[in-house]
């Protein structure tokens, strides 16, 4: 009976070094995040306060989703701090 042939393993490779580590943010980016994220509350809190007729009067309930993409941006913001 004829024998399999001998498997050969490929030699040792390391894994690669380390990749730098990653860039602080510019000076702006905490304040703005943290601007954004007040700014979004607030709006909510005025619209809320004001029944939906201002900050900008005539959109109603669109003012719900303004201040909520506001919020959301800041949010989105958050993930990207170092």
């Amino acid at each position: 009976m004829p024998e399999s042939p001998v498997r050969r393993k490929a030699p040792y490779t390391p894994p690669p070094g380390k990749a730098a580590a990653p860039k602080p943010n510019p000076r702006w980016f905490v304040p703005l995040m943290v601007g954004l994220l007040v700014l979004g509350l607030v709006y909510l809190v005025v619209s809320y306060l004001a029944e939906f007729r201002y900050p900008v009067p005539g959109i109603d309930y669109w003012n719900l989703g303004i201040g909520f993409a506001i919020l959301m941006a800041g949010f989105v913001m958050t993930t990207r701090w170092r």
